[in-house]
């Protein structure tokens, strides 16, 4: 006898992303009433920053002068917390399909299967990858010497540093490490093709101060190759500009060379796209197909600013564009968190009392 086939959970939201945005959603959908499962490719939540830059500061959300990656992911975390999400981690969604109903069918090639009434794409650039190092065998090195992100920076305390990219990431992790007080590495070495960076005037401006400063040096070249022994790397190979080859003491090699955006299955949904993007209306924050909206990086309109603070605003905007599609209606009344008992009540905070 044949065994029955698992039926879909039935929800009110799928939002597919864990990252700060995908985050922040389940926050406005949960001041709405609208219970929330969260779906990401990734084993742990927090999406580019917790996976690509735990570590590195970010100074740009609103009422926070400056937190790291990972420090905002928890604080989210715990901002939503009220609301009891339930997070899909190590699933990748493989198919979208509309049903008869309105309602849509979610499916992971882990066997995930939800069936929602509304659904939200947060999954910033798609499913990426670091572009790698091109070198023959010094894959070998890789989460041991050989990183193309930060786990942690303390792992780099007095260790000889090289750095390779030119773009806002290596830049940004030079500069840090050379500057930083404490777990300092032995020596910061930025290493780029070419004297000229894919970064803001800022951080190249600070990062040639600390040259100046010989905090930190920088180097023109590309790896060519690498020195091991006892099955440790010990140092690479440097192609300079002028054809000659030098070598480069190295403990340890952080390499930022860019990302390899790819949408994977989201292309294949029926949703009109834009350069690798989901086009949306600035209203709800809608897609072409009516009941599922994309917010963060992974959407585009004209004005589009890839910032975190962008994508919390389009993220309050679809959770009201998704209400007619969850409660169909239902007269739903704005109310300030500051001043609803309601809210107060469903954040588990006490309504302060007034005075009169």
């Amino acid at each position: 006898m044949a065994q029955a086939l698992q039926a879909p959970q039935e929800i009110d939201a799928a939002i597919i992303g864990a990252g700060p945005v995908g985050l922040f959603q389940v926050f406005e959908l949960g001041l709405l009433e609208i219970k929330a499962h969260v779906i990401d490719a990734l084993p742990i939540v927090g999406g580019q920053p917790a996976e690509l830059y735990p570590d590195k500061p970010i100074y740009d959300i609103p009422g926070i002068p400056m937190c790291s990656g990972l420090g905002l992911i928890e604080a989210l975390q715990q901002q939503i917390a009220p609301f009891a999400p339930t997070f899909h981690l190590g699933h990748e969604v493989s198919t979208l399909q509309p049903q008869p109903d309105g309602r849509f069918l979610l499916e992971s090639a882990q066997g995930l299967k939800l069936l929602a009434k509304a659904v939200f794409i947060a999954a910033g650039v798609g499913a990426f990858q670091p572009r790698r190092l091109t070198v023959p065998g010094i894959e070998a090195f890789e989460g041991r010497q050989l990183f193309y992100r930060v786990p942690s920076a303390a792992q780099f305390a007095g260790q000889q540093l090289v750095i390779v990219g030119g773009g806002d990431s290596a830049l940004d992790w030079a500069a840090h490490f050379a500057s930083q007080a404490e777990h300092r590495p032995a020596s910061v070495v930025l290493l780029h093709r070419r004297d000229g960076f894919q970064a803001t005037p800022a951080a190249v401006a600070r990062m040639r101060a600390l040259c100046e400063a010989q905090q930190m040096q920088f180097m023109v070249g590309q790896v060519a190759g690498f020195e091991a022994d006892d099955d440790r790397l010990r140092a690479v190979r440097v192609m300079g500009p002028d054809g000659v080859t030098r070598t480069l003491a190295a403990d340890a090699l952080l390499a930022f060379l860019g990302m390899s955006p790819k949408l994977g299955p989201i292309a294949d949904w029926q949703i009109d796209i834009e350069r690798k993007q989901l086009l949306v209306n600035t209203e709800t924050y809608g897609t072409s197909v009516p009941g599922i909206f994309a917010v963060g990086d992974i959407n585009t309109y004209p004005g589009k600013k890839k910032l975190i603070l962008c994508g919390f605003h389009e993220a309050t905007l679809a959770a009201y564009g998704a209400l007619p599609f969850v409660y169909p209606g239902k007269d739903v009344f704005f109310q300030y968190t500051t001043t609803s008992p309601r809210l107060h009540a469903m954040l588990g905070v006490a309504t302060p009392e007034k005075k009169g």
